[in-house]
C-alpha cells in the first residue's frame, strides 16, 4: 500500500522538533503514570477497551494534561490557543504532528500513546490515527497498510525477550517500532525491517520522541532485507501471524498459505544467528487432523538451534474465524458480507483439514552442542512477565544438563529456587498424602509432582552436601538401599532442574 491512501505522516527528517515535542510531553506529565493519576483506573481501563467516554469525561478541563489527552488519545480538535499554552505549536504543524481543523482549532495526525519502559523509562509509541491500542479508535482496521500502536501480543513479545547486552538486534516486522525501542536499550546497533513504508517511517518516529537512538530502517519481506551473510545476536518478530484467507490486512494476515510465514521465519532464522544467539517470536501454527502438534513444530526447528516452544491457547476454527473478522470491525459492516467472509475462514481451514489453531512463543538459541534440545509443550496458566531472564536460565540449565551424566550430577550440589512452595494434596484426616505438589510463585509458575524422595531431596537443597550425599541420607530414614536410591533418582533432579525448581549451586 503507498502513503498517498493513508493520512500524512509526521516529518521523520526533524528530531529537533521530536525533542521539543518530547519535552512538553513529560513538563505535562504526558507519560503513563500521569495518565492513570488523570484518568483513573476505570477511565484508564476503559481506553484500552477502545470506550472514550469516561476518557472525555475526566478531560474535560482545560489543564495542560487533559488537552493532551484530547488531543493525542482521544483524536479531539482542540483550540488552537489551548495548544499553544502546553506544546511548540507552530513548530508541530510545521513538521506535520499536527493539522489545522478549519477555525481555530488543530488536531494530532497521529496517535501517541505513552509507554513505560522497563527500568521506568517514559516512552511514546506512534501509530496510525484510531490504531493505539487503548486508543480512542479501538482495535483494527480496514485499511490494509494501517500502523497499529502497543497491544497485548507486543508487550507479551517484549516481557519474554533476553535482555542481555549485544552487539547487533534485528527487529523482524518492526510495525510501531516498539520492539525497537526496547532491543535499542540493550543493542549497540538495531535493525528494523517492514514490509510496509509506512511502519518505518512510525518507527523512526517512536524512537525519536522517546529519545532513543535511531535504527537502521530496511523495506522487504522477512528476511530479505538482511544482506547475504549478515548475522545477529539478537531477533525479535511480532510477525503478522494470523492465518487467513488470502493477505487483505497487512498489519496482520501473512499472504502465505497456512501457518506457512510463521514456519518460514522459524526456519530461516537459524543461519542468522550468532553463536550463542536467540531468536524469539510470537506465532500461530495449525493442528492438523492426523498430526500431532507438536511434531509439528518441531520439524520447524533449524539444524544447529535449540528450541522452547510454549503454545499458550488453543482455539477452534470458529471462535479463530470470529476473533478476527471482530478485530477488523468487520461484524460491523454488512451482514451478507460478514458471513461471505467467515465461510471463505471455515472453506480454508476445511480444505486444509485444520481442526483448530495454536498460539505462542517460539525461542531459537544458536547452539554448538552436538544434539540441540527442543521442548515443545503447552502452559496456558498465568505467567509472571516479564519472562526475559527465566528464558535465559532455561537455555542455561540445559547447557548444565548437557555436560554432567548421572555420576556428575550426584556429585553436584543444589539450592532449592527462590518462592518455590510444597502443597501436600490427599483426603482429610490421611497419614499420608496421596501426592506432593512444588509450586513456583515466580516466572513460569510451575507445578510438578514428586514422590517422597524428590520432596525430602528438594526441601534440604542448600547447597551444602552434593546430590549423592543427600539421597543417602533420605536411604538411610527411609530404610531403602542407597545404591538403589542414587540410581533411579537423577532422571527426577533432572526435570526438577530443567523446570527451574532446582538450581545448579
Amino acid at each position: 500500500m503507498s502513503e498517498t491512501t493513508s493520512s500524512p505522516l509526521p516529518s521523520a527528517d526533524r528530531p529537533d522538533i521530536a525533542v521539543r515535542l518530547r519535552d512538553a510531553l513529560l513538563g505535562a506529565s504526558f507519560t503513563a503514570d500521569g495518565l492513570l493519576d488523570l484518568l483513573g483506573a476505570p477511565a484508564y481501563a476503559a481506553l484500552a477497551r477502545s470506550e472514550t467516554v469516561p476518557a472525555l469525561r475526566a478531560t474535560r478541563g482545560d489543564t495542560p494534561l487533559e488537552t493532551l489527552v484530547r488531543l493525542f488519545l482521544l483524536q479531539q480538535p482542540v483550540p488552537h490557543a489551548r495548544v499553544a499554552d502546553v506544546l511548540p505549536v507552530d513548530a508541530c504543524l510545521e513538521a506535520g504532528w499536527l493539522t489545522r481543523t478549519g477555525g481555530e482549532e488543530v488536531a494530532a495526525t497521529v496517535d501517541v500513546r505513552p509507554y513505560g519502559g522497563p527500568g521506568g523509562e517514559d516512552w511514546f509509541i506512534v501509530s496510525d490515527l484510531g490504531c493505539s491500542v487503548g486508543g480512542a479508535g479501538g482495535i483494527g482496521s480496514h485499511d490494509e497498510g494501517v500502523v497499529l500502536g502497543v497491544g497485548g501480543a507486543s508487550t507479551t513479545l517484549a516481557g519474554i525477550t533476553v535482555r542481555t547486552p549485544v552487539a547487533c538486534a534485528l527487529d523482524l516486522g518492526t510495525g510501531s517500532g516498539i520492539q525497537a525501542l526496547h532491543a535499542a536499550q540493550h543493542a549497540t546497533r538495531v535493525t528494523a525491517t517492514d514490509l510496509n513504508p509506512r511502519a518505518l517511517h512510525i518507527t523512526a518516529l517512536t524512537l525519536a520522541l522517546s529519545g532513543a537512538p535511531a535504527a537502521d530502517l530496511r523495506q522487504g519481506s522477512l528476511f530479505e532485507p538482511v544482506r547475504d551473510g549478515e548475522t545477529f545476536d539478537l531477533i525479535v518478530s511480532n510477525p503478522p501471524f494470523v492465518i487467513s484467507p488470502g493477505a487483505r490486512l497487512t498489519y496482520r494476515d501473512g499472504g502465505m498459505s497456512g501457518d506457512d510465514l510463521c514456519r518460514s521465519l522459524v526456519q530461516e532464522a537459524g543461519e542468522r544467528l550468532n553463536e550463542g544467539g536467540f531468536a524469539q517470536f510470537l506465532a500461530n501454527w495449525q493442528h492438523v487432523e492426523g498430526e500431532d502438534w507438536q511434531d509439528r513444530l518441531r520439524s520447524w526447528v533449524p539444524r544447529g538451534c535449540d528450541a522452547w516452544i510454549v503454545q499458550r491457547e488453543v482455539q477452534d476454527i470458529t471462535q479463530y474465524a470470529e476473533l478476527w473478522l471482530r478485530d477488523a470491525g468487520d461484524h460491523r459492516g454488512d451482514p451478507a458480507e460478514y458471513q461471505a467472509r467467515y465461510d471463505a475462514w471455515l472453506e480454508e481451514f476445511e480444505a486444509r483439514k485444520v481442526k483448530a489453531v495454536g498460539f505462542g512463543w517460539i525461542t531459537l538459541r544458536r547452539t554448538g552442542a552436538a544434539e540441540p534440545t527442543v521442548t515443545v509443550e503447552e502452559w496456558p496458566h498465568p505467567v509472571e512477565q516479564p519472562l526475559g531472564d527465566t528464558v535465559r536460565a532455561h537455555f542455561e540449565r540445559l547447557d548444565y544438563l548437557r555436560s554432567h551424566d548421572d555420576a556428575a550430577l550426584l556429585a553436584a550440589h543444589f539450592r532449592l529456587a527462590a518462592e518455590v512452595v510444597q502443597e501436600q494434596v490427599g483426603l482429610p484426616g490421611a497419614e499420608d498424602p496421596e501426592h506432593v505438589v512444588l509450586r513456583q510463585h515466580r516466572g513460569m509458575r510451575r507445578a510438578t509432582k514428586v514422590d517422597t524422595v524428590g520432596a525430602g531431596f528438594a526441601g534440604v537443597c542448600d547447597g551444602t552436601l552434593s546430590a549423592g550425599r543427600i539421597l543417602d541420607a533420605i536411604a538411610q530414614l527411609m530404610g531403602e538401599d542407597p545404591v538403589l536410591l542414587r540410581d533411579r533418582t537423577p532422571a527426577q533432579i533432572r526435570l526438577l532442574v530443567e523446570q527451574g525448581f532446582l538450581d545448579p549451586a
